[in-house]
Parts: structure tokens; C-alpha cells; sequence
């Protein structure tokens, strides 16, 4: 997740740019840069690795140089593909510098596109995706030096009422894009135009007066409008001074779209409407699970290409042992994520604490594997644990959502979740994603080693699939979970409790409530109640059961007996094919789509967020920013 900022109008482009990026980035600060249109006819790129304010030190150092443009666009980068620096910072150019390109989304094909752009001569200055989108665009321009096909496209595009030349170029190059962007473009010979393009990522267009903007985000917008007209997928727009036109992307015109009036407040607007960023960031776990995924499932079974060779390709083909080292709720993921290599791979694995493993002399072998898993890519004892294992021979596997992170770079590949930012401490897309990435990778391990049938692994791929929509249908529960926050909000206590991957479910559900909403939480596998923690349940005592796993589900549904014998309330949190099951045993129930078990902990985990977010919404605390905890843990 990026930020895109776009102007044309009247006053000078650069600030409303530069302030556009400071409203933006916390959808990204890897990197930032601007692009212009300056009076001596060029296209002026200024871009810097780092915050806004190392943008705004460059562009001071230009003695005024873009300070007189009237048009341009800026960008602020969460990175995916290249590392955070100058070159791969955006806006990207053609080697001419005729054309400039903002890009949020990923472009999955762009290696391919690379390699054919390469063969005719182009020459590229980062690893980036997005670089290819301009060179592709700059050959669209310049149709009859592109060997034919591009001249064919865009001659196929100049029907009656398709745009001007920029558009049309753009239109021609968007067919040979596979995956998802939201791009603006800029070309020097029209500087009063900008061009954007919808396909399954943000873009909204402000208007006021005979001024126009382009963001990524309502929030960029709101110091100078409050006008926005709102992109649909498959849209294209021509933006000039006081005028927008749309296209459909086969190059339809589209009727005029007037503004609609937003009425948030600026904080809101970064928050896309949302009290609270955590709320945000639950809601957008079916789209974080989808970009997760792209790219990376084929008809067949997974296509990691970040395991298509090298050592840790050849470790998790070969490996006898892997050991999956993470702190806090990545640890959680890490648990599912051995259970899956176990069960689909047949390959032992155990999960570890990155702050303990090192210091009991983990038993770690030459060729072993070792997947570090974490969010930032820059927990301290994760990294410590990585370093460990590696020091004893083992071939390290990164699971992480940051790219060019410390874990990311020391490991021996990296396998990114593409989540996004997450701005609230509580992590919350990053958990599932990264549940996400581990049963990719459980069933890739599973091919490479034969340890299950073709037609079984091309089942578990679909179903993986099918994730996004799965936690689509979860969200629908926050009515239901907003009232059980009310009464929970006014306890002292609660216990969640599951066997298997229920009980890995439950501690991340104990965790999210009392990191946020200061309620103690404790999470036990349903078994070890009658093991001494059944002296702590009184009347009403809150317990969470999770009831996804139907080999365990009766076995739970004794247990929860016990529980209310003594008194406890119970919230049951079941698939729709157990709620059989967990009725006659529970007061409450939220109910989950039929998720097949080993992929249940990724969709049970979001009414159990939802649940810590109202508690504690209830209780009155900082929800983003709770007390004594910090985003990233890089001290130990």
C-alpha cells in the first residue's frame, strides 16, 4: 500500500504535492519522490530513500528549479518489489524522462514485460515493477518505433471520443498488465494533464474551482477540497484544469460523474472514515489476503517464485527439520504454520519463541530450515533467533511484510506478505496474512517433496484461495461482536480455550484483548482446564471456545461442559457445520463460515479482534497506541 498524489491548476504544484505525501504517509514511508512539469519543457524527477522531510531537504537543494510547475505527482512507497532507495523510489520515468509514472498495486508479470522491454533496447535504472509502465507507455507514444504491436494498439484505440494521445497510449499498454495498480501519469508534451487508472486499487479525483487533484487517499485532498469523484475498477481518467473526463478501459467515453461531498474531518480521512486504525485495518484483511495472493497460486498448486531456486528452495525440498522462530502474535502464525508443514509436507517442524531460542541450545543441524517470521522484519530476539540458527548451519527463510528489512535481508530468501502498513500497535492483517503465506508455503513444501498427490495439493491451493471471501463473510459479525463487547467490557477476566489449532487460535485471541483493552486474558488448550485452571472459574466467568476443528470438536464441547457447570459464561465461536456442536454448551455463538480446518485459525482470528477492538473501545483506552508497547519490538 502506497500513497499517490497528483495537481494541475493554477498554483504552484510542489507544496500541494509535498503536503499531499505528509497526509499519505502512513501508507508508506519507505521512500518518496515527485515528479514535474518545469518551464524549460523536461520532466523533472526529484526522489529520496526515507521520510517526506528528506524529499522536502532534495527538492530545497534544486535552487527553485520545480518550484514554478503548475502540474505534477508525488509518491510515498511501502516497498514490494526492490529494496527501499533513491532509484527504486517512485515516480519512475522512460530513459528520455518524456513520461513519469506513480504506481500503488503490484504489477505480476512485470519480469516478463522486462525481459521483452530489455530485448528491444530499453534500458532500466530500478528493480522496481513499476519502471516497466513507463517504458511500455513511452513505446505507446512513439508507436512506430515499437516494432508493430504497439503501433496496432493504439491505432486500435483512436475511435472517436477515446481521449487524447496520452490516454490512448495508456490504454494501450493496460492489456499487457496482470495483477493490480492505480496509476497517474504525466507526459512533458501536455503539462496541464494528468492520466489515472483504476484496476483494483484506490484512486479519487478532487475538484475545486479550476484546480484538480489525484490521490491514493481522501486524506491527501482534504486541505484544498472536499469534492471528490471516486474511481470505479476499469476506469481511466483525462485530468486537466476545471475538467475530468472518464473512460472505460476498452475506451468508451464515460458520462460525467459529479462530485460527491465528503464530510469527514482530516484524522478521519486517513482512516478512511474509521474510528480507529486497528478498525481499518480489520476491515481490510480481505483485501491484504487477497494481494497476499497474487501472483502466487496457479492452477496447479503454489508458485512461490521466491522458492523457485537457491538454498532455501533446495532446503525446503530436501530439509529433515524445520524450525519456525517469532515473537508475539507472529509466534501465533508460526504455530499454525507448523502444523501445516507437518500435516501436508510431512516435514517436522517446531515453533519457537525468537527470546528463548537461543538460549537453550536448540538442537539445530546443517541444512535444517528456519523461517523467521515477523511484520516489522526488525524484531530484535526474531533476528537474534535467525542469526542463531543460521550460526548452526540452517538455511533461514524470512516470512515478513517489510521490505528490505534487517530479518528480510540476512535471511537466505524472503517470502513478503504484501499487508500493507499497519499503523495500529495491534497487528491484525499482518497476523492473517501471514497464516496466509505459511500454508503457501506448507503446500509448496508439500509438491516439492511429494509427500501429496497432485490433485490433493490443486484442492488446498483452491481452497486457500478462497480465503479473501471467507474473511469477508467473518466482518459480517460486528454487530453480533460489538454487543458481546458491551457486557465483556465490564468483566475482570478472560479465558479462551481450543485444542490444535483452535488453542493457537485462542492465544492470539487472549493476546489482542488484553494488549489493547487491558482485560486479563489468559488462553489454555481446552484439555488442561481439569488440570488446575477450572479452580479460577466462578459464576460468569467470560471463556471464549473456539469450535473449527471437527476431529477435536466434541472433545472441546466436554470441556466447555465443565466450564459451565461451574458457572463460567461461554462465547462460542464455531464453523457453521459445528454449530451443533457448540450450541447446547454455549450462551453466545458467532459463527464462521464452513473454512476447512487447517486454514480456520486465519478467518477465527477476525471476530476475535473485532471482540479486543469494541472491549476496548468500551473501556475507554488508546486503542492504536496502547500504553507501554511499541509497533516494532527491535531491542530485546
Amino acid at each position: 500500500m502506497c500513497g499517490i498524489v497528483g495537481y494541475v491548476g493554477d498554483r504552484r504544484a510542489l507544496p500541494v504535492l509535498l503536503e499531499g505525501l505528509k497526509r499519505l504517509e502512513y501508507r508508506g514511508y519507505d521512500s518518496a519522490g515527485v515528479a514535474l512539469c518545469v518551464g524549460d519543457g523536461d520532466v523533472a524527477v526529484e526522489k529520496r530513500a526515507g521520510r517526506v522531510q528528506v524529499l522536502e531537504q532534495a527538492v530545497a537543494a534544486q535552487n527553485g528549479r520545480l518550484s514554478g510547475a503548475h502540474a505534477g505527482i508525488g509518491h510515498t512507497r511501502w516497498a514490494t518489489h526492490g529494496r527501499p532507495s533513491d532509484e527504486n523510489a517512485h515516480p519512475h520515468a522512460d530513459e528520455a524522462q518524456r513520461v513519469a509514472v506513480v504506481h500503488n498495486g503490484i504489477i505480476e508479470n512485470h519480469d516478463e514485460l522486462r525481459r521483452e522491454l530489455q530485448a528491444r533496447g530499453h534500458a532500466f535504472s530500478s528493480q522496481t515493477d513499476t519502471e516497466v509502465v513507463a517504458h511500455l507507455i513511452e513505446e505507446a507514444l512513439e508507436a512506430g518505433a515499437a516494432g508493430g504491436a504497439a503501433a496496432a494498439e493504439v491505432a486500435a484505440a483512436e475511435e472517436p471520443g477515446s481521449g487524447g494521445r496520452l490516454v490512448r497510449a495508456v490504454r494501450a499498454v493496460l492489456p499487457r498488465l496482470r495483477g493490480s495498480f492505480a496509476l497517474v501519469v504525466l507526459w512533458r508534451e501536455e503539462p496541464e494533464l494528468l492520466v489515472g487508472v483504476r484496476h483494483q486499487t484506490p484512486l479519487v479525483i478532487g475538484a475545486s474551482g479550476g484546480e484538480r487533484f489525484l490521490a491514493s487517499d481522501i486524506s491527501a485532498l482534504l486541505p484544498y477540497t472536499r469534492d471528490v469523484i471516486v474511481l470505479q475498477d476499469g476506469e481511466m481518467a483525462e485530468v486537466r484544469p476545471g475538467s475530468v473526463r472518464l473512460f472505460a478501459f476498452d475506451g468508451s467515453a464515460l458520462a460525467d460523474r459529479a462530485p460527491q461531498r465528503v464530510s469527514w474531518d482530516a484524522a478521519a480521512a486517513e482512516r478512511g472514515g474509521y474510528a480507529h486504525f486497528m478498525l481499518k485495518e480489520i476491515h481490510e484483511q480481505p483485501a491484504a489476503l487477497e494481494q497476499t495472493l497474487r501472483g502466487r497460486l496457479g492452477p496447479d498448486g503454489p508458485a512461490l517464485r521466491e522458492l523457485a531456486a537457491g538454498p532455501a528452495a533446495a532446503a525446503l525440498a530436501e530439509a529433515q527439520r524445520a524450525v519456525l522462530v517469532a515473537c508475539g502474535t507472529a509466534y501465533h502464525a508460526a504455530v499454525v504454520g507448523r502444523a501445516l508443514l507437518e500435516a501436508w509436507a510431512h516435514l517436522p517442524a517446531e515453533a519457537d519463541l525468537g527470546s528463548e531460542f537461543r538460549y537453550r541450545e536448540p538442537l539445530v543441524n546443517p541444512g535444517d530450515l528456519a523461517v523467521a517470521v515477523s511484520q516489522s522484519g526488525e524484531t530484535a530476539d526474531t533476528l537474534a533467533a535467525l542469526r542463531e540458527a543460521k550460526r548452526r548451519g540452517a538455511i533461514g527463510l524470512a516470512v515478513a511484510n517489510v521490505v528490505g528489512s534487517t530479518i528480510a535481508r540476512e535471511a537466505d530468501a524472503a517470502i513478503y506478505t504484501l499487508a500493507g502498513p499497519e499503523i495500529s500497535v495491534c497487528s491484525t492483517k499482518a497476523y492473517t496474512t501471514q497464516i496466509e503465506v505459511l500454508a503457501l508455503l506448507a503446500l509448496q513444501a508439500a509438491a516439492v517433496r511429494r509427500a501429496m498427490p497432485p490433485a490433493e495439493i490443486a484442492r488446498w491451493a483452491a481452497e486457500i484461495a478462497r480465503l479473501p471471501a471467507w474473511a469477508g463473510e467473518a466482518l459480517a459479525l460486528e454487530p453480533r461482536v460489538r454487543a458481546l463487547a458491551e457486557w465483556l467490557a465490564a468483566q475482570q477476566h478472560c479465558f479462551f480455550i481450543g485444542r490444535g489449532l483452535d488453542w493457537a487460535a485462542a492465544m492470539e485471541g487472549q493476546l489482542k484483548l488484553k494488549e489493547i483493552s487491558y482485560l486479563h486474558a489468559e488462553a489454555y488448550a481446552a484439555g488442561e482446564l481439569k488440570h488446575g485452571t477450572l479452580a479460577l472459574v466462578t459464576e460468569d466467568t467470560p471463556v471464549v471456545a473456539l469450535f473449527t476443528q471437527p476431529a477435536l470438536a466434541e472433545k472441546t464441547a466436554s470441556n466447555v461442559a465443565e466450564v459451565r457447570a461451574r458457572g463460567g459464561r461461554v462465547v462460542g465461536v464455531c464453523t457453521h457445520a459445528l454449530r451443533e456442536t457448540a450450541a447446547p454448551v454455549c450462551q453466545d455463538l458467532l459463527v464462521l463460515p464452513d473454512v476447512p480446518a487447517p486454514l480456520a485459525p486465519a478467518i477465527a482470528a477476525i471476530p476475535l479482534q473485532m471482540l479486543a477492538y469494541y472491549t476496548a473501545v468500551a473501556r475507554g483506552t488508546d486503542v492504536d497506541k496502547p500504553r507501554n508497547l511499541a509497533k516494532s519490538v527491535t531491542v530485546e
